[in-house]
């Protein structure tokens, strides 16, 4: 690990397909500035982690149930942060919803990506299929992706980076889903995160 690189921790929950994004853009220099240092996943044999072991880096899991209520899972997950010394947060399909004390810790160093146009069909209860089937019941002709900072209000942050994607005739929301990862997730979120980390080594610079 070079010493001149931000220390990124990526929370996940499931697959890990955007964690994939990250490590791929990594190993082509796409991100530069900073480097995936843990992976903490709230579920139990989430395949994110498996992915974090294929790229050795470190994974482990915090499961909120088992920690008995949000305020102990975010302390624990708080410790595991801080002993990894971490700079950048990055939630990436991570479905716990952390408290204002939690943002408020980690001011523009925690960055999610949404899988619509903010200010579209986001916000509490808008995630994974529910934001695909939400735009093809509305009717829209284009979606697209959205990498914002994470604040107190779901999806109510700074917007980092936005990328469009068309809606076509006969789309499900799985295809749909899909073509929103591979035409905009995986693009604006890995130079989201290389943007996020150069800053923040530029002002410890």
């Amino acid at each position: 690990m070079a010493e001149n690189k931000a220390r990124i921790a990526v929370l996940v929950s499931g697959g890990g397909t955007n964690l994939q994004a990250i490590l791929d853009a990594q190993a082509s220099g796409i991100i530069h500035s900073g480097e995936v240092t843990l992976v903490v996943s709230d579920r139990a044999g989430a395949y994110a982690l498996t992915r974090a072991e294929k790229a050795g880096v470190r994974g482990m899991e915090i499961n909120k149930k088992a920690c008995g209520g949000q305020a102990a899972f975010e302390e624990k997950l708080i410790a595991a942060l801080e002993e990894n010394r971490t700079d950048v947060i990055v939630l990436a399909g991570f479905l716990s919803i952390l408290s204002e004390a939690f943002t408020a810790r980690y001011p523009r160093r925690i960055i999610n990506v949404h899988p619509s146009l903010i200010p579209s069909f986001c916000g509490a209860g808008f995630y994974g299929l529910k934001v695909h089937e939400a735009a093809l019941s509305r009717g829209v002709k284009v979606t697209g992706a959205t990498v914002h900072f994470v604040n107190e209000i779901p999806d109510g942050g700074e917007i980092i980076a936005q990328k469009a994607v068309e809606v076509e005739a006969g789309d499900t929301p799985e295809i749909l889903q899909r073509r929103v990862m591979e035409q905009a997730e995986w693009i604006i979120l890995p130079r989201s995160v290389e943007k996020v980390c150069a800053d923040i080594m530029a002002r410890k610079g």
